[in-house]
């Protein structure tokens, strides 16, 4: 058939689809008015509308009755307007771009071939018997994804359906108007994916479901493995098939799974705004995102500082002293390892009778229950019972005791001394108090004013109690690095304690003693096993340790997780390089899935970093050309603001939205914001960033991870900066967040990854 034939019947069932759109919209609308009048009506009438009657207690259970009854008739329009809102918000969207697939597939029972079209959400028609759109994430849209024309299937939750595809076809629709269309034999076709590559980076992360790929599919469906592992190089596409998989998931378990029980970790706060449209963009609440750092603060004391991973990589990235440096190294590979667990783990065991330290509970500047007798109680209790059981059981004890004193304190003279300040209310209260229990009684009145007193004296007492705050667990830490034996000793031990001491007495965790204490403080207090979560998600997984993997097992024990991550991007070389994925972690019923097409940069990018990529893992790049990566050697180091102001122009007049200038450090990134600021308009990017803009940007290469850009300027590839072995990762990483455009500075001596490229 002639193709402008075929364009023009395609154009006019787009056109039918979008008056079936119309059509609903006008329906869903009219009763959307309806429900609007109606919650109004019953918030305006609540109160007209419910029985209240409080002297008799069948009364008051009536009553009760009655408000519950008004309350969930007014929740049930509520939810029945919020669900019509959003099937509208999805009406809008296929409104604009129906469908992006169509395959024509007939299976083994069918005389004839069905017309299936696959669009970001199902749609039928009128009468509500026949699809005119299918879901992608619908099990038999999996044919658009893994098949070319020729024998296919496609699973059921009950059986595999096998048959023939005669026809694969893809479309770029804006605004209902076809604007291209392809046959293609492959997944998905280049054309579809040129078009989508080929533009600016955004602001925030797309849906790709447009152009799923077959490998991809296979992360986004998967429903078998208690643990996914994604590894996928740089521009893979593994963090947006990841949150396709989130798509997936609330689509194909909805009713049993919401976004409530998934959740995210994810690098950065600004990588949490780079991707949170995409869920909302298919149709699906965003779930809970956080990032690793605050995830353990929740679980550490208030008035104990903690120190992020971007400070401890500033810091072995710009330490000069090497005493120093040597010993927070080997700080870093102890406390991330396992062995360092297990030493902890031991710790744990010898405080069954001994060593854990509390506090004093004072009042009013005086000890009521001395620290000594919190401990003589403690290890009077049997110690077969758990730690945080024992807790449990001295919490409820010094409650008791408590309430004991206040029953004494009550009638001490300070007590009246604050009963005279109290406002008019609490004497009206306690007036109407007295006269309810004994009008005659006229000494009752100060005693109901007194226990308000001291009750309200005693409750941040009290609250503190069942917090545990009676157990003093920092001082409790510290003595593993003081009085306890350890056996064997580690390497450097002697230096590694006396640097941990330091920090303890100023309140102060390192990050790879953040975990190792957020796990103590669980064994001795209790932590709470998530059950809710019941899919985790962990992107930069490479970053991660082999204890705060542990640990993650340790919080996580029922949930099933999917890891994504590059070991060419393993950027904390001191602590995550031990063992990223160890075998103790990942456990039996795990799958690998390995992606080594990379889609985000030209081909001529992508051909220029795999060359010094750390792993040496096969990268295949995309065929989409650009134009080879720049390489500015300077002659005086004094021209680098003139250079770089140069370049950000040049630049920007090929129409680049997105620069990027990627520096090593902080520091760094400081410096060349200081020296840009006055020449162009730059922004600087640090770890409190939370929303990405467009512009022209400086940042650390460890904020930039995730991210895309459509230009990337590193400013200094010069030998004396990328110097060692481990900035490999850092200098590969920088270099990968370019979409389009790729420009290295260096001076006379580049580094030797860039000596690799271009040898």
């Amino acid at each position: 058939m002639d193709n402008d034939v075929n364009i023009r019947m395609e154009q006019k069932r787009v056109n039918d689809v979008i008056q079936e759109i119309n059509i609903k919209e006008k329906k869903l609308n009219s009763k959307a008015g309806g429900l609007k009048e109606s919650i109004i009506g019953l918030r305006k009438n609540f109160w007209e509308d419910v029985t209240v009657n409080l002297e008799e207690l069948d009364d008051v259970i009536e009553t009760q009755a009655s408000i519950k009854q008004q309350a969930e008739l007014l929740s049930e329009r509520e939810r029945s307007h919020g669900e019509i809102d959003k099937q509208l918000k999805t009406l809008e969207r296929l409104k604009d771009s129906p469908y992006f697939g169509r395959v024509d597939f007939k299976d083994e029972t069918d005389e004839e071939f069905e017309q299936l079209y696959i669009g970001i959400a199902s749609l039928m028609d009128q009468n509500e018997e026949n699809f005119l759109i299918y879901d992608w994430r619908a099990p038999i849209s999996s044919l658009y994804y893994d098949f070319s024309p020729g024998p296919a299937h496609f699973h059921t939750v009950q059986d595999t359906i096998h048959g023939e595809i005669s026809l694969k076809r893809q479309y770029i629709i804006r605004q209902g108007k076809i604007k291209g269309m392809f046959d293609t034999g492959v997944t998905i076709g280049d054309a579809l994916l040129q078009a989508a590559l080929g533009h600016n980076a955004s602001t925030s992360m797309k849906s790709i479901v447009a152009t799923i790929q077959k490998e991809q599919n296979k992360i986004i469906r998967n429903e078998r493995s208690n643990m996914l592992i994604v590894q996928g190089v740089a521009g893979s596409g593994k963090t947006s098939a990841v949150l396709q998989r989130i798509a997936y998931l609330l689509y194909r378990f909805r009713g049993n799974l919401t976004s409530d029980n998934l959740l995210l970790f994810s690098p950065n706060p600004l990588f949490s705004s780079y991707i949170s449209n995409v869920l909302p963009e298919l149709g699906e609440t965003n779930i809970k995102q956080t990032t690793f750092i605050d995830f353990l603060r929740e679980g550490i004391e208030k008035n104990i500082s903690v120190e992020s991973p971007f400070e401890q990589m500033e810091f072995t990235l710009t330490c000069k002293n090497p005493t120093v440096f040597e010993t927070r190294k080997q700080n870093i590979r102890l406390k991330s390892s396992l062995y360092f667990k297990d030493l902890v783990d031991k710790y744990v065991s010898t405080l069954q009778t001994q060593g854990i330290q509390f506090r004093n509970i004072t009042f009013r500047d005086a000890i009521l229950i001395s620290k000594e007798q919190i401990s003589d109680y403690f290890y009077e209790l049997e110690e077969n019972v758990s730690l945080p059981n024992r807790m449990e059981i001295v919490s409820k004890w010094l409650l008791k005791e408590l309430r004991l004193i206040q029953n004494r304190e009550k009638d001490k003279d300070w007590v009246m001394e604050q009963v005279e300040l109290l406002d008019k209310e609490s004497y009206l209260q306690a007036y109407y108090e007295n006269q309810r229990i004994d009008e005659d009684d006229f000494g009752l009145e100060e005693d109901i004013l007194r226990n308000e007193v001291v009750k309200k004296q005693f409750a941040n007492v009290r609250s503190q109690v069942r917090k545990f705050a009676f157990v003093n667990v920092l001082e409790t830490y510290f003595k593993l690095f003081t009085d306890w034996n350890v056996s064997p000793l580690p390497e450097n031990w002697d230096a590694i304690r006396t640097f941990t001491k330091e920090n303890l007495l100023n309140r102060f965790l390192t990050w790879e003693d953040a975990t190792a204490y957020r796990y103590f403080r669980g064994k001795l207090l209790g932590d709470q096993k998530s059950r809710s979560v019941r899919h985790l998600f962990i992107d930069e997984a490479q970053d991660y340790t082999a204890f705060q993997y542990a640990f993650i097992k340790e919080i996580f024990p029922y949930t099933r997780m999917t890891l994504l991550g590059d070991i060419n991007q393993a950027i904390y070389t001191y602590g995550s390089s031990l063992n990223p994925l160890i075998p103790e972690f990942v456990g039996e019923n795990h799958e690998r899935i390995v992606l080594t097409k990379s889609y985000r940069s030209t081909k001529e990018i992508v051909n220029f970093t795999k060359r010094f990529a750390p792993g040496g893992e096969l990268i295949e790049p995309f065929d989409r050309h650009g134009e080879p990566p720049e390489i500015i050697t300077l002659e005086e180091e004094s021209s680098l603001v003139d250079v770089l102001t140069e370049t950000i122009h040049n630049l920007q007049d090929k129409k680049h939205e997105t620069i990027a200038i990627i520096c090593k450090t902080f520091h760094e990134s400081n410096e060349i914001f200081k020296l840009l600021k006055s020449k162009v308009a730059v922004k600087q990017i640090n770890e409190e960033t939370y929303s990405f803009e467009k512009g022209i940007l400086v940042l650390p290469v460890y904020l930039a991870k995730g991210i895309e850009f459509d230009a990337v300027i590193v400013p200094n590839a010069s030998n004396n900066h990328y110097h060692q072995e481990s900035d490999r990762t850092l200098f590969y990483t920088a270099c990968t967040r370019a979409m389009h455009s790729l420009t290295i500075v260096t001076t006379h001596t580049p580094c030797k990854f860039l000596q690799e490229a271009t040898s």
